[in-house]
């Protein structure tokens, strides 16, 4: 189990001395030394859960009571994962993977950990990765700009945090200025962060002005990480709207 040092630093260290003693091996990801405080806002977000190396799950969800929940009160957010099998559970392994090696520096292998996948339906299937410290910073960025710049027909949007920046607001205003439809549903007076909240209605002028719908979802935080353009490409996981998801944290999206 690799968790993020600052995510979890207010997790109760007897828990994981529990799951330590049942034999669980859990690192914690950049975890502080003076050598490596430069590092420090390079976080992991990403959200893997693989089995057998054959099934996987990914999306938004943590582990905690907030989401336990059917999302319908303020205790329990909002969200949205996905169950996964097939080759792709591959990629998803990989990219588990190549956090583990960045703290271990062990390279795991072998059947045990990426065994032979069968198709198991018919739809193609990518997991896309993203790190600022794997020479990668901005490709997550340019994977939602490029999908956006390529809709011809409706962009939906579920963003926990929706802050875009100057070229993104460019592009969506581009893309409704062509005709499409863009929607978009970020939290509401319920969230987790006021400040970010402030941050993204400063950002919806433009936006608003060109036709964008944008929803503030009401029951509870909304945390959902979903992008569906022209009802073909669907793109889910870990990675928020917002330059830290962009340019600063590990992040990981199934893309469909």
């Amino acid at each position: 189990m690799l968790i993020d040092w600052v995510g979890n630093a207010k997790m109760e260290e007897d828990l994981l001395e529990g799951m330590r003693t049942a034999g669980v091996e859990i690192l914690k990801f950049h975890k502080p030394h003076w050598y490596t405080l430069t590092k420090l806002n390079n976080r992991t977000h990403r959200k893997l859960l693989i089995l057998e190396g054959a099934l996987g799950f990914t999306g938004g969800v943590g582990i905690a009571p907030k989401w336990t929940g059917a999302g319908t009160d303020e205790d329990h957010w909002r969200d949205s994962h996905y169950r996964v099998e097939g080759p792709v559970v591959a990629q998803m392994q990989a990219t588990f993977l190549d956090n583990w090696l960045k703290v271990t520096g062990q390279v795991l292998h072998g059947k045990i950990y990426l065994p032979p996948l069968q198709p198991a339906g018919d739809s193609a299937a990518h997991m896309f990765a993203s790190s600022p410290t794997g020479g990668g910073a901005q490709l997550m960025e340019l994977m939602y700009q490029m999908s956006l710049t390529a809709a011809e027909k409706s962009v939906d949007l579920s963003v926990a945090y929706f802050v875009p920046n100057d070229i993104s607001i460019r592009i969506l205003v581009e893309a409704m200025k062509r005709g499409v439809k863009l929607r978009i549903t970020v939290p509401g007076e319920i969230t987790d962060t006021q400040t970010v909240g402030a941050a993204s209605r400063e950002t919806w002028g433009p936006l608003l002005q060109a036709g964008a719908e944008i929803h503030e979802f009401q029951p509870t935080m909304y945390h959902c990480k979903v992008m569906i353009v022209d009802g073909l490409l669907v793109s889910v996981g870990s990675t928020n709207f917002d330059n830290r998801s962009f340019r600063l944290t590990d992040e990981a999206n199934l893309n469909i």
